[in-house]
């Protein structure tokens, strides 16, 4: 699976919320200011191709969809990060959360029942 960059990962978000649906639909889900609609319509193109996307035609509109789950990018990204940062090692992570990220004493205890 190929990386996004991220506006290719902001049109995925988007696309992940709504489902399914045209250009049109994603820039009505964007945040002021909209990008111009074809750099939308290229981003989705672009998603299309790295096999991210997938569209249904209805004429000369198109609806796209994701075909990667929001869940299997994460998954990815995460192992990414794991290897790229704390050198594979799953320790050094939830370390680096413990202690940078603040966690709640509730994460900190559902930290815990997980590991037990």
């Amino acid at each position: 699976m190929q990386k996004l960059t991220k506006a290719e990962e902001e049109v995925m978000h988007l696309l992940w919320e709504i489902g399914r649906g045209t250009v049109s639909d994603l820039l009505d889900k964007c945040p002021d200011p909209k990008p111009p609609h074809s750099t939308i319509s290229s981003v989705v193109r672009i998603l299309e191709k790295k096999g991210f996307v997938d569209h249904k035609a209805y004429g000369k509109t198109h609806e796209y969809f994701p075909i990667i789950t929001k869940e299997a990018y994460g998954s990815r990204s995460l192992g990414d990060v794991l290897r790229n940062y704390f050198d594979g090692s799953v320790t050094r992570l939830v370390s680096h959360l413990t202690e940078e990220e603040k966690l709640s004493a509730e994460e900190l205890e559902a930290l815990r029942r997980l590991l037990d």
